[in-house]
């Protein structure tokens, strides 16, 4: 796929439904394209509709080794539910090994190379794998989830990762999301309800005050422009 036709896809999809966005992909690129999922409301949104359109679709999770409890249950209510096997990627257990008796089991606390450097490890380096063999990817973006992601296309080029990004969720809000949940009786996090709305590792994570930014409980000690793992980088 061309970067050109890309372009064209994100114009002629930007007013489609998710459904259909997901199911025109899912038909282009076969077992060629995966749902990559954080167990965060979106991506179960996605899940959902992904196991509709073709259930033998891969849905892929990341264990970083430092996730709430409540997100490794939900992977096992969500497998059950849909009745998929959610596969889960690892990181290297050495090189964890050696990054934390080098530099301390919180060393994502001391700098943002530090914090950086955990990312990589525990989540760039497992998803490289995962994406091994794709050409194309799923993921739950949306443009207002933070400065970060104000310009987020349905159909992107993914240069870092040499694969189509496909973003489903691009111009829905954060009601457009609980509401299609609560409407289909989704499974989702219950720190969402005690003020988490975006997850991600346990120490890196905290509730948002009222008024905040959704994602201002991600690398709270960090400046806005800096608060992505690099997963995401253009």
């Amino acid at each position: 796929m061309t970067r050109e036709e890309i372009k064209d896809l994100a114009v002629r999809f930007k007013d489609s439904t998710p459904k259909e966005i997901i199911t025109y992909f899912i038909e282009r690129f076969g077992d060629k394209i995966a749902l990559s999922s954080s167990l965060g409301a979106e991506d179960q949104v996605l899940t959902e509709m992904v196991v509709n359109i073709d259930p033998g679709t891969t849905v892929f999770t990341l264990d970083t080794g430092r996730l709430f409890p409540e997100t490794y249950d939900l992977i096992d209510r969500t497998s059950k539910k849909y009745k998929i096997k959610i596969k889960v990627y690892f990181p290297d257990h050495a090189e964890v090994e050696e990054m934390v008796n080098t530099k301390g089991i919180n060393l994502f606390y001391d700098s943002i190379e530090n914090r950086k450097e955990c990312c990589q490890k525990r989540k760039l380096d497992p998803l490289k794998r995962a994406f091994s063999g794709l050409d194309a990817w799923i993921c739950g973006l949306r443009a207002d989830q933070s400065v970060t992601r104000k310009d987020v296309q349905v159909v992107e080029w993914d240069e870092v990762n040499g694969l189509v990004k496909i973003n489903p969720l691009a111009y829905w809000s954060e009601q457009d999301v609980w509401d299609y949940i609560n409407e289909y009786k989704i499974p989702y996090n219950p720190l969402h309800d005690k003020g988490f709305p975006s997850i991600g590792c346990l120490p890196c994570t905290r509730a948002v005050m009222e008024g905040e930014d959704i994602r201002a409980g991600r690398w709270w000690w960090e400046n806005p422009d800096t608060k992505e793992c690099g997963l995401h980088k253009k």
